[in-house]
């Protein structure tokens, strides 16, 4: 059976790319570029993650994001060069390191990383969708779309994780003066 959300891509994609192509506004070029900055820097603050923890199930879910802001950070990349403009200066990526000899006065724990990497995503997530809404290209939003949808998924199935090993940080709940509290 076809994928009914792929031939909804194809048939929205034919439409844009027969669009003519107006130059980015600054809105666009803006939100593309702070992007394109927290993706690269998000990407070398994940490597270090890496490079300091031995839990392996954790390893796994930071190189996933590293690939993840990684490819964004490439396509952005490429696309701004495309459209003529610079690129934001960015740090370079890190070696890899053994996690046993970081001093303890420097390693993060597992929690501080996850939880680092969940605010790093949501972030994320929250630039997409200020971006989308500032688009008047269709091809730049369906951009923003995919990064958006791609952080939503990965971080749909991180809390997941976090949840598990009892490290996601949740508030309180909130119950407004004068209601039935259950729990007293």
């Amino acid at each position: 059976m076809p994928d009914v959300l792929e031939a909804i891509k194809n048939v929205v994609q034919s439409l844009i790319d027969d669009e003519p192509k107006s130059p980015l506004h600054v809105g666009e070029v803006m939100a593309s570029w702070l992007f394109l900055a927290l993706c690269a820097e998000t990407q070398v603050q994940i490597e270090a993650g890496i490079n300091s923890t031995t839990d392996p199930e954790l390893r796994k879910t930071l190189h996933e994001a590293v690939e993840m802001f990684k490819s964004q950070k490439e396509e952005l990349a490429a696309f701004l060069r495309l459209e003529g403009v610079p690129l934001p200066p960015t740090s370079e990526s890190k070696p890899i390191s053994d996690p046993n000899s970081v001093p303890l006065g420097v390693k993060l724990t597992d929690k501080e990383l996850a939880n680092s990497l969940k605010i790093k995503i949501s972030m994320a997530i929250t630039n997409c969708a200020n971006a989308t809404a500032q688009i008047i290209r269709n091809d730049v939003g369906i951009m923003w779309g995919r990064f958006m949808q791609e952080h939503i998924t990965f971080l749909a199935t991180f809390k997941s994780q976090m949840r598990k090993r009892g490290w996601l940080k949740v508030p309180p709940p909130y119950i407004p003066t004068g209601s039935p509290n259950p729990g007293r």
